[in-house]
């Protein structure tokens, strides 16, 4: 009994545990955090800022989660592998493809809805976190970043943003290469304004060839902290920001 855990149960506006308490990665669910609690603005705010993130599938709970090491994405390790940037100059040579930011994102949403998580058979973004984050994107802290072609949504993601802290939460592709053209754009976007991280909250065998890595909970909080009170960028994508990416030597 002595290594059973007892995981807090929140009632509506109760402050979050800290991230501290969060289980370990030797436990059964490694960075469960706490259960119960609301989906509203001001809560989601609170928890992106001290590193905490909801996350539950149907018919569960709502749990939220902060996982130690957390993995993080650094725009200038963003690795531009060859077959991706004949991918990225095709794309910016046709004159019917292009990069536009929150024109879709309810759409956007409701396409990684439909796409599971590789190894999950249904979606963790259940009704009630769609609408909760469609909220979060009317407040100004949820954002998408769209691939359109011919006039047609293709791919994207969508993330949330607090100042200059960047949070990446879910991709989806209709068309091979979307997704990725839309986390290019999100990079070079972040190089532009000089952004030193995207959030990718776990480690991933996809995400660790583009290049992210995991750092301690305690350092990711540290970054976080001094990011989002700080003025944030503005969210729209203009064509020059591509030259971030195509300066970066091919891996």
């Amino acid at each position: 009994m002595k290594n059973q855990r007892i995981l807090p149960l929140l009632r509506a506006g109760e402050p979050f545990p800290p991230a501290a308490r969060a289980w370990p990665a030797e436990s059964p669910a490694p960075g469960l955090l706490c259960a119960g609690g609301t989906l509203d603005v001001a809560t989601l705010r609170t928890a992106y800022g001290a590193g905490i993130f909801p996350w539950y599938g149907p018919g569960e709970p709502l749990l939220w989660w902060s996982p130690d090491p957390r993995m993080v994405l650094r725009p200038s390790a963003f690795r531009v592998r060859r077959s991706l940037r004949k991918t990225l100059r095709r794309f910016m040579d046709s004159a019917g493809c292009t990069v536009r930011f929150d024109t879709a994102f309810p759409a956007v949403i409701e396409a990684c809805a439909r796409a599971p998580r590789p190894g999950q058979s249904g979606t963790w973004i259940v009704p009630e976190m769609r609408s909760a984050y469609n909220a979060l994107h009317e407040a100004g802290h949820a954002h998408s970043v769209e691939t359109w072609v011919d006039g047609e949504l293709v791919g994207g993601l969508y993330c949330v943003a607090l100042g200059r802290a960047v949070f990446g939460e879910s991709m989806f592709a209709h068309v091979s290469d979307a997704s990725k053209i839309a986390l290019a754009a999100l990079v070079a976007w972040c190089l532009h304004w000089d952004l030193p991280l995207i959030d990718c909250q776990q480690n991933t065998p996809h995400l660790a060839f583009l290049g992210a890595r995991e750092i301690a909970r305690s350092r990711f909080l540290d970054e976080v902290t001094g990011l989002r009170t700080q003025p944030a960028p503005p969210w729209q994508f203009k064509s020059v920001y591509w030259q971030h990416l195509l300066e970066v030597q091919p891996d």
